[in-house]
């Protein structure tokens, strides 16, 4: 299956921006973290195709993962 995975703020450093990703089905958001080396703690908001999800979401051919650390600012 076909999934785009997009990382925001410090996920992007040494990583990427915008991916697309050949994943075996029922893949879960929790295998993509897994693999970018990302704890499920780190992660503020999890989004599939603009949907807050948590990380056992099953994905599905064609989804777009968005994924965003806590961001502080003022």
């Amino acid at each position: 299956m076909h999934v785009t995975v997009k990382l925001f703020a410090t996920f992007r450093d040494g990583r990427f921006k915008v991916e697309e990703w050949d994943l075996p089905d029922e893949s879960r958001v929790l295998n993509i973290l897994q693999t970018l080396g990302i704890k499920t703690e780190e992660v503020a908001i999890c989004l599939v195709n603009g949907r807050n999800v948590n990380e056992q979401h099953v994905l599905k051919d064609g989804d777009t993962l968005a994924l965003f650390p806590p961001v502080g600012g003022g």
